[in-house]
């Protein structure tokens, strides 16, 4: 098969994929998702050459296609891709963003591609956010029309919105709409709010092409990744046509396909319930729990009261027949939930722990939680940090980056102004208040405001650290590189944030790792931190004490583990709920008024006692104990 091109087949048989109404093809990462389409764009750049003519493209902003660009770029500077051919159509723009403005698609597209490689300036078409009100509609006309003149788009990339939009096409954008002024969805604005320092200082409006200019591409590729994406992709794939979700429209095209990653496909019924599809391997356990305890959730029953009629009902019959008899199956599944239960998460000494989540020995074990910004230790573990503590373990903390970008500034001028209020020697906090005073906005804060920034996140994490109980000098603040860039778009991950991690692993030469593997963070900080542990990880795997280091991954403020990929719970008391509260509550500038809270408009201690509620509601409902909060883990194996 010619480079470039991606397989454009289902991945299964028909009856695997019939509730499917988009093609889709699905990825081991990200990274992988992305080499393939900048593969098949520069295939298509590479093609149009060889005739003669312009390679017209339509081009998509957000975190989605980032990945695909630096690829391109790579692709141009080593292989020596030309991109003298193409022509770029944006997809939209911030109606009232001068071009320069840091939050512009303007300067999105020249960061991130424009600016690395060889297109003429005349080739980059990006809607105009500063048309004059009483010109816009003669302007997208013009768009349009010039598009049109090209003989249309011949590849069209986009993401997808948690609403479904696609552009900024709202839901009840209209099949046959164009290139027009559109008044945006307050949930497009909240999850832009933390780019804007805020919701008041999101635009309202945008210029984007319509339903209409984007169908009429030759060929369209829609990219998604994440556990955040994956409701709407299934909505998208398997629901019906609706302007209530405009990616849906694509049903209607003949040359799409979503390049999916495995979180963003998870939702989909030959991923999250391929026994109704009829091809799934039972004599795996993993395949078994996640269909029990589907089926514990659609007959809303629990375990022990599953009956033999529930799992043939349900296309389940081939699991009876393997397992020979529903009960012992039902016993099997429910001692397997059970076993995950523990108030011991360092393991329990001079016990049997043949089925406890965690070893027995050795007692006391040298434990690192990582956690990406300086609170996510707290928010997602509290209590199970609380519970190391108080069973003596020998409990680090590697906050893996400042966080300094999540203080705002009125938070920082207030701790300016107390500072000032009390010293004889103010000057360079006179300087850091004239700055914040003065400052336009969407521009970057000075290396000097943004150290005091960290060291605002560095005390209150002190101040969380000590009230659970663990030394000073246990508390570590890593301060990664790749954040340090004064913007929500971060440096690429280096061999130096993996020295720096090395280095604190080898030092403390841990039992046990806990890390945060929320793979929902709309921001991808928690991603990249858990790859560079990954990657730390894999680097020292060969060290002796690496054998004795087990990994437990936790999930932060975004999305929990289904039930099946649980393989550690540990319970909580209202008195531990209550001291994780308060250790949160020490993190005074995250609370309140949130800067990066993602689609979630609940404050972080909010969302993570009701997500440890539910968490405990769920394991009620399948038939054990009554608790009060649980926290959840998964074990990572290298």
């Amino acid at each position: 098969m010619k480079k470039g091109k991606i397989l454009y087949q289902f991945p299964g048989s028909f009856e695997e994929n019939r509730f499917e109404k988009l093609h889709n093809v699905t990825f081991d990462s990200s990274l992988s998702g992305s080499v393939a389409v900048a593969e098949e764009i520069a295939g298509l750049i590479r093609d149009k050459q060889a005739i003669g003519l312009p390679c017209v493209l339509g081009l998509a902003t957000g975190s989605s296609p980032i990945t695909v660009y630096n690829q391109l770029i790579k692709i141009h500077e080593e292989e020596g891709l030309s991109f003298k051919n193409v022509i770029t159509f944006n997809l939209d723009e911030y109606y009232g963003l001068e071009p320069n403005d840091i939050n512009s698609y303007n300067f999105f597209m020249h960061e991130n591609l424009f600016d690395h490689i060889d297109i003429p300036a005349e080739s980059i078409n990006i809607p105009l956010g500063t048309v004059e009100s009483k010109k816009v509609r003669k302007y997208c006309k013009s768009y349009e029309k010039k598009i049109a003149d090209l003989g249309g788009l011949d590849f069209q990339l986009l993401g997808i919105g948690r609403t479904g939009h696609v552009g900024f096409n709202e839901p009840g954008s209209n099949i046959n709409s164009q290139t027009r002024l559109v008044t945006l969805d307050h949930l497009t604005r909240f999850d832009a709010a933390g780019s804007f320092h805020g919701i008041e200082n999101v635009p309202s409006k945008a210029i984007t092409m319509g339903i209409k200019t984007i169908l009429s591409a030759k060929r369209i590729v829609l990219l998604a990744w994440g556990t955040n994406k994956s409701e709407i992709i299934q909505k998208a794939v398997e629901g019906t046509l609706t302007p209530n979700i405009p990616t849906t429209y694509l049903q209607k095209h003949k040359n799409t396909t979503l390049i999916l990653d495995n979180q963003s496909a998870s939702g989909l019924t030959r991923i999250k319930s391929p026994w109704i599809t009829g091809n799934i391997d039972w004599s795996k356990l993993s395949n078994q729990c996640k269909a029990v305890y589907w089926l514990c959730e659609k007959t809303n029953k629990s375990i022990l009261k599953l009956t033999e009629e529930d799992y043939n009902q349900n296309g389940m019959s081939e699991l009876l027949i393997l397992e020979g008899n529903y009960y012992d199956l039902n016993i099997k599944m429910f001692n397997r939930i059970q076993n995950t239960i523990t108030g011991w998460p360092g393991g329990k000494p001079n016990a049997d722990d043949s089925k406890r989540p965690e070893r027995a020995l050795p007692h006391k074990k040298r434990c690192i939680i990582f956690s990406p910004h300086p609170d996510d230790d707290v928010i997602s573990m509290g209590g199970t940090f609380d519970r190391l503590v108080a069973q003596g373990h020998d409990v680090h903390v590697a906050y893996q980056t400042s966080g300094n970008i999540a203080v705002s500034d009125n938070e920082a001028l207030k701790y300016i102004e107390v500072i000032t209020d009390t010293t004889d020697e103010p000057s360079v906090y006179v300087d850091l208040k004239k700055e914040l005073l003065e400052k336009e906005k969407n521009t970057i804060d000075s290396l000097s405001l943004r150290k005091l920034k960290g060291t605002i996140r560095k005390r209150e994490s002190l101040a969380a650290t000590r009230y659970i109980g663990i030394p000073d000098n246990q508390v570590h603040f890593l301060n990664l590189p790749f954040y340090e860039s004064g913007k929500i778009k971060k440096n690429p991950p280096s061999q130096q944030d993996i020295d720096i991690t090395n280095e604190l692993i080898k030092m403390v030469k841990p039992h046990q790792i806990f890390a945060a593997g929320d793979l929902a963070d709309p921001h991808g900080t928690h991603r990249i931190c858990l790859n560079i542990l990954f990657d730390s990880i894999d680097q020292l795997k060969s060290e002796s004490f690496m054998n004795d280091c087990w990994i437990w991954l936790y999930r932060g403020a975004w999305k929990e583990f289904e039930v099946h990929e649980i393989e550690m719970a540990v319970p909580m008391s209202p008195d531990q709920v209550l001291r994780k509260r308060k250790s949160i509550f020490f993190h005074q500038s995250q609370k309140d008024s949130v800067m990066f809270q993602g689609s979630d408009d609940r404050e972080f201690w909010v969302r993570a006692e009701d997500r440890n509620r539910l968490s405990a509601k769920r394991y009620r409902e399948l038939g054990l104990s009554d608790y009060q909060a649980m926290e959840l883990f998964q074990r990572y194996y290298y």
